[in-house]
Parts: C-alpha cells; sequence; structure tokens
C-alpha cells in the first residue's frame, strides 16, 4: 500500500513499512572518502564524511497503485530520484538518479525494542544482531577475534592480524527480521548496518545503490525461505559426497595412500581424499603451506591421475585445492604475467601481496581473458586429471588502490571479488561437464555467491574452544549463513590455525585429542564431514593420532552415513525450494532470546543438536522445544523443558522428533557401535 499526503509517505507491505516525514526522513545522502589499511587480509577502515545530508522534502512525480517515482530532495539541492515498486509482498526502491558526486547513502528503517536481528553474512559470535552496528567487508576473520583475548592482542601486536567479533570473510548486506521481514541491500560497496538505535534501523552504504529489496512472510521461516530465494540457489551436492567423510591429507602419495589404507581398515567411512597440497608444497615460518602453482606435483605425486583412478575404484574421490593467487616462482604465473592477467598497482606495477610469508599474484577476474584462462586452467589441470573437487579459498586480498583492468574502482569491487570467484569456478564444472559430480567449497563471499558456489566452509577457526573464533563459533556461523539464505556450510574438523612455533607460552594453542573428537561429532549433524590437519599438522592431534580417537572418528562417520537419506533431503529441499538445512530454534519454535540458545540447532525440523563445546563436560545442559523427542542413542523420550543430558565423548546430546517420518533412519544411525 502506498499512502502519500502533502509531507508525508508510507509504504506498507504485510507488517512491514517505510515511512517518510520532514521530521523523520527515509534518506541521506552525502559524500565522504575511507583510507583503508590491509595486513594479511585484515583491514583497518578510517572513514571521513564531508556531510550527510537529509533529504527531508519530496515530490511526486508518477504514482498508480503499486508504483511510484518521487524525487527527494533538501534545501542544498541534493536530489535523490527513486522508484518505489509494490508486488504481492515485496517493495523495490530503485535509485533512478543522484546528484553529483555523492558517494554516502543511508536508508532509514522504523523498528522497536524487542525486534531481534539476523544474518549479515557469516557472523560467528552473535547470532542476534540487534544492538550491533555492523560493518560489510569482505577480510580475513582474524584469530581470536575478541579483544578482550591474549590470542587476539599477540596476533595484532605480531601481524595486525587479530580481528574483532565483526570481521568475517562472507560478509552479506541483507537482514532478517523478527518481525518477519528481510532486506537486501544490492551494492559491494563498503557498507555498515546499524541495530543499535531504539527506533529505527540505519543503513549506510558507501556509494548511492542501485536497489534495495523488502520481503515478507507469514512466519521467520517463510520470510528466510524467500531472502533464500531471492539471492539465490545452488544446485544439490554430488550424491558421493553424503558416503562418508573428505579427509584431508598431505605429505604426498608415499604418505596419503597408506593412511587411508590403515584408516580404511579402521572402519572409517571414506568418500573423498582431500590433498591441498596435490600442487605442491612450501615451509614458512606459518606452518606447512602450499606452492600456489596449480599443476600437479609429480614429485609428491607420482603419476597423480593414476592414484585419482584407483582410488575412484575404490569407491574414493579425489579433491584438490585453488585459490585467486599465484605463486611467484610457479610456471602459472610466469604466463599470466607475460599476458597481463594480474591486478597492477596505481604505477603499473603487478600488485605482489603478502598473504601469511611470502608474496604473491592476484588474477584480475574484470579481465574477460584472465577470466577465461583460469577457467581453463580449472578445466585441463584440475577437473581434466580427474579431481572431482578443491577448496576454493582466499577472495579477501583485493587491496582498494589496486587498478583493474575494467576501471572499476578497487574499493567498489573488493566485496564482488569473492563472488566472482566463484561464478568462475561454477562456470569452469559446467563447462567441463561436471556439474552434479564436482563440489568446490569456498569461504569468501558476498551478495549471490549462494547460486554459484557449491559449498561453504567456515575458515581458519582457533584449534580451541573459544566462543569467537573455536568450536563454538561454527555453530552461530552456520545459523547466522542460514538467516543470510546460504545453506550449505561446514568446518574443519578440529579447526586450523596453531599457535605454536615462535610465540610465547601464553598464546599456544594445539589441538588437543577432546576437542578433536567433540568436533568430529558436531561436524557429524552438518551436511558435510571433512578434516583439515592444519597450518601445523605434527603439532595438532589428528584422527589417527591414536586407536582410541580412530575408532570414535570411525564410528562418527558411520552414524553420518547412515543419516544419508535424510541429509541428502535436507540438501534437496534447500537447492529446490529455499528451504534452510541447520537452523535456530525460533525458525520453527517459540522461543523468547534466541541469543542464549545459539549454540544448539535444528538439523532440518526433525532433528535437534546441542553439541558439547566446553572441554571436560560429560553432561550438558539441553533446552527441549515443545514437542515429544527421543534422545537419539538412548530411546529416552524428552517433552518441552531443560534438562541435563548425559554427554560422554561419542554421544553428543542429539534428539528427534517422535513422530518423525525419518524414525527408522535415526533408530539406525543411534545404534552404531
Amino acid at each position: 500500500m502506498i499512502e502519500i499526503s502533502e509531507n508525508s509517505l508510507t509504504l506498507r507491505i504485510g507488517n512491514f513499512e517505510l515511512a517518510h516525514s520532514e521530521d523523520f526522513p527515509i534518506f541521506a545522502v552525502g559524500r565522504g572518502e575511507n583510507t583503508y589499511e590491509m595486513s594479511h587480509g585484515n583491514f583497518n577502515i578510517s572513514k571521513y564524511y564531508n556531510e550527510k545530508i537529509p533529504l527531508r522534502k519530496f515530490k511526486v512525480l508518477s504514482k498508480n497503485e503499486n508504483q511510484c517515482e518521487i524525487l527527494f530532495f533538501s534545501p542544498s539541492g541534493e536530489e535523490l530520484k527513486s522508484k518505489f515498486s509494490l508486488i504481492a509482498d515485496k517493495l523495490t526502491i530503485e535509485i533512478l538518479s543522484a546528484s553529483k558526486n555523492l558517494n554516502r547513502f543511508w536508508i532509514y528503517i522504523p523498528t522497536y525494542e524487542s525486534e531481534e536481528i539476523y544474518g549479515c553474512g557469516e557472523q560467528y559470535s552473535y547470532l542476534n544482531l540487534r544492538g550491533k552496528r555492523v560493518p560489510l567487508w569482505v577480510s580475513e576473520q582474524g584469530v581470536g577475534r575478541n579483544k578482550r583475548d591474549i590470542i587476539t592482542h599477540f596476533a595484532n601486536f605480531k601481524d595486525d592480524a587479530g580481528g574483532d567479533w565483526h570481521t568475517t570473510y562472507f560478509p552479506q548486506p541483507t537482514f532478517v527480521s523478527s518481525r518477519n521481514y528481510y532486506s537486501i541491500v544490492h551494492s559491494y560497496a563498503y557498507s555498515e548496518f546499524d541495530f543499535s538505535h531504539r527506533n529505527f534501523h540505519e543503513l549506510e552504504i558507501h556509494e548511492i545503490p542501485q536497489k534495495i529489496e523488502f520481503g515478507t512472510g507469514n512466519s521467520l521461516i517463510d520470510t528466510v525461505v524467500k531472502l533464500t530465494k531471492s539471492i539465490g540457489l545452488p544446485n544439490p551436492l554430488p550424491d558421493w559426497v553424503y558416503d562418508g567423510v573428505i579427509l584431508g591429507l598431505q605429505g604426498g602419495r608415499d604418505v596419503v595412500v597408506p593412511k587411508i589404507m590403515r584408516a580404511l581398515e579402521k572402519g572409517l567411512k571414506i568418500t573423498g581424499l582431500w590433498i591441498q597440497d596435490w600442487e605442491g608444497k612450501r615451509i614458512t615460518t606459518f606452518g606447512k603451506q602450499l606452492m600456489w602453482n596449480w599443476v600437479y606435483d609429480e614429485n609428491m605425486y607420482p603419476n597423480l591421475p593414476e592414484m585419482i583412478d584407483q582410488l575412484r575404484d575404490m569407491g574414493i574421490r579425489t579433491l584438490g585445492y585453488i585459490n585467486t593467487f599465484l605463486a611467484l616462482e610457479g610456471s602459472l604465473y610466469q604466463e599470466a604475467s607475460k599476458k597481463g592477467y594480474l591486478v597492477r598497482k596505481p604505477n603499473g606495477e603487478e600488485y605482489h601481496v603478502v598473504v601469511t610469508t611470502f608474496p604473491a599474484a592476484l588474477v584480475d577476474f574484470t579481465n574477460p581473458e584472465a577470466r577465461e584462462w583460469i577457467k581453463k586452467v580449472i578445466k585441463s589441470n584440475m577437473i581434466g586429471i580427474g579431481l572431482s573437487g578443491w577448496m576454493a579459498d582466499f577472495g579477501e586480498y583485493l587491496p582498494t588502490d589496486a587498478v583493474l583492468y575494467d576501471g572499476t574502482p578497487a574499493e567498489l569491487y573488493h566485496n564482488r571479488y569473492p563472488v566472482d570467484w566463484a561464478k568462475i569456478n561454477a562456470e569452469a564444472v559446467e563447462e567441463a561437464g561436471k556439474m552434479g559430480e564436482v563440489v568446490f567449497f569456498m569461504r569468501a563471499g558476498n551478495l549471490h555467491s549462494a547460486r554459484y558456489s557449491t559449498l561453504f566452509w567456515h575458515g581458519d577457526q582457533l584449534v580451541n574452544w573459544s566462543k569467537d573464533d573455536g568450536l563454538p563459533s561454527v555453530i552461530v556461523a552456520a545459523l547466522s549463513m542460514t538467516m543470510s539464505g546460504i545453506g550449505l556450510t561446514h568446518s574443519d574438523i578440529g579447526g586450523y590455525t596453531t599457535l605454536a612455533k615462535n610465540v610465547p607460552d601464553i598464546v599456544v594453542t594445539k589441538r588437543t585429542k577432546e576437542l578433536f573428537m567433540r568436533w568430529a561429532e558436531q561436524s557429524t549433524f552438518t551436511p558435510v564431514m571433512r578434516t583439515h590437519e592444519g597450518n601445523w599438522p605434527d603439532e595438532n592431534w589428528q584422527f589417527d593420532s591414536d586407536e582410541e580417537t580412530l575408532k570414535h572418528f570411525a564410528r562418527m562417520s558411520m552414524v553420518h552415513y547412515a543419516l544419508k537419506p535424510y541429509i541428502k533431503q535436507l540438501v534437496e529441499k534447500y537447492a529446490y525450494e529455499g528451504k534452510p538445512i541447520i537452523m535456530p530454534l525460533n525458525l520453527r519454535y517459540r522461543i523468547e532470546n534466541t541469543e542464549e540458545l545459539k549454540y544448539q540447532y535444528l538439523f532440518g525440523e526433525d532433528l535437534l543438536v546441542a553439541p558439547v563445546i566446553e572441554s571436560g563436560q560429560d553432561t550438558k545442559k539441553v533446552f527441549i522445544p515443545d514437542d515429544e523427542w527421543v534422545h537419539l542413542w538412548s530411546g529416552k523420550r524428552y517433552t518441552g523443558g531443560t534438562y541435563e543430558i548425559e554427554a560422554p565423548i561419542g554421544y553428543p546430546p542429539v534428539f528427534y522428533l517422535a513422530d518423525s517420518e525419518w524414525k527408522d533412519v535415526f533408530e539406525k544411525a543411534g545404534d552404531m557401535k
């Protein structure tokens, strides 16, 4: 509904409305500039505002029942021409024109104190963002991510790499409200979504956006589904992905093959071997890293295509690794440099970015020839030798002072860079005729990444129990991704980042046996189970570090495999209908404070999961929603309330609906010994 009077404007869909008056204008515009300092993918951003001008006056240019064009203006002459369209449950605002040199934009949305806000991409620390001001900028997540944590202080002191609660690989200019509406800002510019005001939300975008979209649903889950469909749905996962664990190993053929054979003998259900060092390795002060030249290393993996075929005959697919960089020592860098496919500095030199301890060149995705070239590398050197998937890493490191082929300012392209990286990988798979067979997984992203990438992982968590950057954080990350319309997520079992070499004892972090086992339990109840040895493999507990761990991991892999029919239909409902997979409890039940329950989740609508996320726990207090639930391991029944549940290693608190159509599948999984 559109209501216009002499001095006011109201636009309403469902229970959502925008209201403009001279005292409370919808829009403000301005001019400003940002300064960006990047260190190892972490950014310090300083903002300067020349002016901020509320557009208090308006003039109706045209109007019918569902559409109107309106010119907003200020006494000083700034103008913004907008088109508002109301179709069913959606309000779209298109910015048709604006005064010259405007590069700041604000929109104000009325709210209530009791409203909860979710989304903004992948958030690791908070599920409910009400009361927060959320910057949206693709970056490294940071080490520790908590300014009160000694590890974060050390990482900041050493490399300016500590991060904060809001730093993330995958921000997204979308949010969902507990009032059953969603918002999408169609812009890749730096933005800040401010949910800290009592009576309004303030969305600040550092350009004049092309479009802003609001949609409403009949319920919170209906709203999330509509957002999910709006940003784009991916293809379902290949069937083989569900058949066990994707085992992350490295070190060469003579190392990984014996490990696989021993694991199979002990009952580990393996569906994939992920060898991130298929293209070679380098040892740095950060640990065991990779040689970023996307050609297989014949010394480490002699006749790799033959090995891939042999493993496939055993029912095991092989996965590799690629990222947005090229090693300066590599043959591909020499080729890309000669052809002019690399990001450049303002002085015309190639931009060589230091990622951890060494410089590397970035491929310029605004160059159509460079895009075709890197796709050819993927199709020939990876798919062509038989790889069934890969980690498509990075995407966060485009410097804002870079010069791009097509002239787009790097500041405005930075957040789009990982989206184009996802699109390039998707196109390579499609052009190779391997859709539905190949899976690639990414950590960086932004608006519309979901429609291109086949899978996401939560990034480089610390190998510890910290709530901002350890095991608990991947649960919040999965839930916030769901509330951002992204359903296919998983994590490195056991985490990735170890601080063990050349650091003070007070900040040493090493993966323990207990942490690995508990992380494996949590990953069992996600779409994909995949391990990572971490940046210092020899310092960390691995899946085969002792017999007990291997036996535990084998059992959890069989539980996951037993759940295949259930998990597969969850993924298909997400891919075809937009239905969420890993859900906060309030998508199905009336919950007063979702933030207090952010470490429990629904895995589909029929499984309730409350992972153990603290060291030394053998019981856990669990909130059981109103329904009849069956404990997966004991068969004991529970109804709504809070209970202290026994949770020894190997038996995390998991429950299924008593009347679930998947009861037989759950009973089979629960009986795994």
